[in-house]
C-alpha cells in the first residue's frame, strides 16, 4: 500500500515504515502528525485518485528529529568591477519523519 501526498509545493510517494524529510514543522521528537493532503492511495489493484484530494484519506507520521540540509553557497559577482563580490551560505532545516499508518 502506498500514497502520494502534497506538502510544501512538492509531492511524495510514501509507504508504511518509510522515513523522509518535510519542511520544518517545529514539532518535538516522538509527536504524531496527520497529513491530509492525499492525492492518491493505492492498495494492490485498487487505486483511489483524488480531484484534487482523496476524501477521508490521511497519512499518519511520527517525528524523529529536526535535521539540517547540506550547505548551499550563493556567490554573485560583477566581472571587471573591483570589490564587487558577495558570498552567502544557507542550510535549510527539515523535519525527519517516519510513516506509521496510511488510511484510505
Amino acid at each position: 500500500m502506498y500514497a502520494i501526498i502534497a506538502d510544501g509545493g512538492r509531492q511524495y510517494r510514501l509507504e508504511k515504515g518509510m522515513e523522509f524529510k518535510l519542511d520544518r514543522l517545529e514539532q518535538k521528537p516522538g509527536s504524531k502528525i496527520t497529513l491530509s493532503d492525499v492525492l492518491l492511495v493505492a492498495n494492490g489493484d485498487s487505486v483511489k485518485v483524488g480531484a484534487p484530494k482523496v476524501a477521508g484519506a490521511s497519512v499518519e507520521v511520527e517525528v524523529i528529529s529536526e535535521v539540517k540540509d547540506k550547505k548551499t553557497i550563493a556567490f554573485t559577482y560583477r566581472r571587471r568591477k573591483a570589490n564587487s563580490k558577495r558570498k552567502r551560505g544557507h542550510r535549510q532545516r527539515h523535519t525527519l519523519v517516519k510513516v506509521t499508518d496510511i488510511k484510505g
